[in-house]
């Protein structure tokens, strides 16, 4: 059976140690994050997870969910999981405590987010999503449901869902088919198709609240391709009585059939019909609901909350990967390694075994610290004192949440694929249990957006448009190079400052090309991948400087901190070099990739 162990100490380092969040006195709910606090919490989940969660992964993953009778059954042992789970709070750790939740901030939602993942992906979903729905739940949905549905999804009796895609429509939300017509009550009937629905139906929650997009008529009523009549609804398992929030009767919500699926097998996508279900139109209560902007708006708040959300839970299987290709490189005898040897080595004694566990692991303790430095600029957005902190926390969180989601995700698949490597034809088989992660990793390439999209809304629209994100983020790059550059850090500084000149130059090139959509569309997979490398790089060298000043300092880790210079090392060394290579292609444009005729394909 594959192993797991909460990455507690690693956090620990993250979040006092490279952030200081304790010394945040200025943002609600940081002066009690001292170490007094986010030690247990962090030990609690971590303990939990590994004890309850992680022994169900691979048996989940054997089962499967079926659907009977019209109802979902996950594998076993996933409901009583589940209901532990939230009995103990870990479900609600950053929810707000007028629902219900323990209020804390959104930076331990991550870290608690990444153990449960890692731990079992496929039973954490059902509980992730459901923390993204209720988030826009409260800022898009109406007063009764704040008071009645929001309390009941923190305590997780309730679950959520994001119904977007359909059997014909994936991005283009143009082309979506289920449409809402109003009823003269204001509520809403829905009929429709929804497809890859994750946690659509199961035996784990009494009720389940969809948040789907349909169209509405247009004003000679009839349903057009336009995306302004696309709207955001909500739409219960079961009715729900506004007034009481009590659950009556079955909503008009089947599920049509449960996916046969890669990977995350323990989770139900299920294909929805909606067939004439009472639905209420979501949007703040201020705004223009005559318009889409009230729906599109809260679309696409959980789309980004999701996006988020799908970089840790790649980087989540990505460590759990990491911990048994490790484990298992310790432990497994073959051969020796040079000449002088007379007795067999462990296979870590390899330097081509080493290239991928360090590969492995600089990528992972990197993304946790930058994931949870970008966590930390959304809780600034959110409540800092200035507003041009405000303003320039969210321009920069916003800029980078599709690098989050699609180079973190990519990595992740890239390490979860070494571990299959690293145990040979042992890792391929099912019996020991690691392919899963391959399989498991696969979705968070596809999830919100396949990285492709995610890389095109990077360059065409976010590098092409306003530059102050771009040059807030060049300016967080060279605060990071100016504090490695010290005798002991210099060539780390150095390396950076060469990779930042690429970031650069990318930047400029989309900024010159920008009447060219074909070439900027095609380079821009490589300058997401450029700004990937150089921001974990970024986050490396803040790393290092802190835990270099700590060495210094003493008494400390000293183990735990000299891994940390090793691994920024090896990012600087062997990873930012590869951002010249990157742009070196991205500058070719479209040459090469269009001119190939489509026929011919």
């Amino acid at each position: 059976m594959p192993i797991y162990k909460a990455p507690v100490e690693d956090y620990l380092f993250v979040l006092h140690d490279l952030l200081g969040v304790q010394d945040m006195d200025d943002l609600p709910g940081f002066s009690d994050l001292t170490s007094d606090l986010t030690r247990p919490v962090l030990e609690g989940i971590g303990q939990f997870c590994e004890d309850i969660w992680q022994p169900l992964n691979q048996s989940g993953d054997e089962e499967g969910c079926r659907l009977e009778n019209g109802t979902v059954r996950t594998p076993a042992g996933f409901a009583d999981a589940y209901k532990k789970y939230c009995e103990a709070g870990w479900n609600k750790l950053s929810s707000p405590e007028k629902f219900g939740g323990a209020g804390l901030p959104g930076v331990i939602g991550m870290a608690a987010g990444e153990i449960a993942v890692g731990s079992n992906a496929a039973l954490a979903l059902y509980s992730g999503l459901t923390n993204a729905a209720l988030s826009t739940l409260e800022v898009t949905g109406a007063p009764w449901m704040l008071q009645h549905i929001l309390p009941k999804m923190v305590d997780g009796a309730w679950t959520g869902t994001m119904c977007l895609t359909e059997p014909h429509c994936g991005t283009d939300l143009r082309l979506m088919k289920t449409k809402a017509i109003e009823q003269p009550d204001g509520t809403y009937r829905i009929t429709g198709t929804k497809i890859f629905i994750s946690g659509g139906d199961h035996d784990l929650s009494e009720n389940i609240i969809h948040l789907v997009l349909a169209k509405l008529p247009n004003a000679e009523g009839k349903f057009v391709d336009d995306l302004s009549t696309v709207n955001f609804f909500l739409v219960s398992k079961q009715n729900i009585d506004p007034d009481t929030g009590r659950l009556s009767h079955r909503n008009g919500v089947t599920v049509g059939a449960v996916e046969k699926k890669m990977g995350i097998k323990g989770n139900a996508t299920c294909v929805l019909n909606f067939e004439d279900a009472v639905a209420y139109r979501l949007g703040g209560q201020s705004e223009n609901k005559s318009s889409s902007a009230a729906g599109m708006s809260g679309m696409f708040l959980m789309m980004n909350r999701a996006r988020l959300g799908t970089g840790i839970s790649a980087l989540a299987v990505s460590e759990a990967a990491y911990q048994n290709s490790a484990h298992y490189a310790r432990e497994r005898i073959a051969g020796k390694p040079g000449k002088g040897s007379t007795e067999p080595h462990a296979i870590v004694s390899y330097p081509d075994v080493r290239r991928l566990l360090v590969k492995q692991r600089a990528f992972n303790e990197g993304a946790r610290a930058f994931g949870a430095w970008v966590s930390l600029l959304i809780e600034k957005q959110r409540h800092a004192v200035e507003a041009d902190e405000r303003k320039r926390s969210g321009e920069l969180a916003q800029l980078l949440t599709p690098v989050i989601k699609a180079y973190f995700s990519d990595r992740a698949f890239d390490g979860a694929n070494a571990t299959v490597q690293i145990y040979g034809g042992h890792g391929y088989v099912r019996d020991n249990g690691v392919e899963q992660f391959v399989r498991d990793a696969r979705i968070y390439q596809i999830y919100e957006g396949a990285n492709g999209v995610q890389a095109h809304d990077l360059v065409a629209r976010k590098l092409a448009g306003d530059d102050r994100a771009v040059l807030a983020f060049i300016d967080e790059i060279d605060q990071a190079i100016e504090k490695c550059n010290t005798a002991y850090l210099r060539d780390l500084s150095e390396a950076l400052s060469e990779a930042a000149k690429d970031l650069k130059s990318a930047a400029d090139w989309v900024k010159a090309t920008s009447g060219s959509a074909q070439d900027v569309a095609a380079a821009s997979y490589d300058i997401l991948n450029i700004f990937g490398t150089v921001a974990i790089g970024m986050i490396w060298a803040k790393m290092a400087h802190v835990a270099q000043d700590l060495l210094t300092a003493g008494p400390a880790d000293k183990e735990f901190l000299e891994r940390k210079l090793v691994l920024a090392r090896y990012w600087m060394q062997r990873e930012l070099p590869m951002t010249r290579t990157f742009l070196n292609r991205a500058t070719l444009g479209s040459r090469g990739l269009m001119d190939l005729a489509t026929a011919a394909f």
